[in-house]
């Protein structure tokens, strides 16, 4: 059962979200973090990492423009944050793109609990093992069951699973829901996907429970933001919605959340 009240929680809590994350979207993220009543930490310094993580409530790590000492300054944070208890996402990008991103993916893992992974149907399914064509960043093309390979994976490294798409897929391996909600226009927008990833980030902060249903009230959230300004937009806008979905996220409450939520689930196990 999703509780839709977290939005409307996290505004009161104002928790504290540490990204190391990409300079294409640092910006975004963090104002998109601040939009929903989160408060942003964008550091991927070595030196204080481990200070960070004991005053951050969850840890976002986006490996967008990923380089040596910021795989290392995710090494530490991840493993702080694991040490503490907390959250901590990780946002694969690219993923399958190069060796070098999936051998760092691989070190990642190796040395971090993740409590959820978000990305698109190419990097979850790199990551997975499956046989999928991904065209950089972006989510490629495949003949595989996207929710099965989520599936799979969730159960592989026991965390949640979030795959972006026309329809999103979360997913812990033995129950899974469909968000229905959304825009094409996300598409558009460079680092959507990672902004997802923080907002997740800033839902698990604030449940207890670190249920699967949080991450499902954060995506549906997100999507219906999305959905919303898409709908009054005339002509094909892309900046305006960029501008508009921030505004739309910092005015969005559970009672119209709820109302206009799609969500399914996708099995009974």
């Amino acid at each position: 059962m999703m509780n839709y009240e977290l939005i409307d929680e996290l505004r009161l809590k104002n928790p504290l979200v540490h990204n190391i994350t990409n300079i294409v979207v640092a910006n975004d993220s963090a104002n998109g973090l601040l939009a929903i009543g989160a408060s942003p930490f964008m550091s991927s310094t070595i030196a204080e990492m481990e200070e960070v993580a004991l005053i951050a409530d969850v840890v976002v790590l986006n490996m967008g423009t990923l380089n040596d000492e910021q795989l290392t300054a995710m090494i530490l944070a991840g493993k702080k944050a694991n040490e503490l208890g907390k959250p901590v996402v990780l946002d694969p990008v690219g993923a399958g793109a190069t060796s070098y991103r999936k051998q760092a993916v691989e070190k990642l893992l190796s040395h971090v609990h993740p409590t959820l992974i978000r990305g698109n149907a190419g990097e979850i399914a790199a990551i997975e093992g499956s046989d999928w064509s991904a065209k950089g960043v972006d989510a490629g093309t495949g003949s595989g069951d996207v929710t099965k390979i989520a599936e799979n994976l969730a159960l592989k490294l026991n965390c949640f699973i979030a795959v972006s798409g026309a329809t999103d897929t979360i997913t812990d391996g033995r129950k899974s829901y469909l968000v229905k909600n959304g825009t094409p226009y996300f598409t558009k927008m460079t680092g959507a996907g990672c902004l997802h990833g923080c907002i997740c980030g800033a839902f698990l902060a604030v449940d207890k429970e670190r249920s699967l249903e949080s991450v499902v009230t954060a995506s549906v959230m997100y999507a219906l933001a999305g959905e919303l300004v898409a709908e009054q937009l005339t002509q094909v806008s892309v900046g305006s919605f960029r501008t508009y979905l921030l505004d739309q996220l910092s005015c969005l409450d559970s009672l119209l959340v709820q109302q206009k939520a799609t969500v399914e689930r996708s099995n009974k196990k």
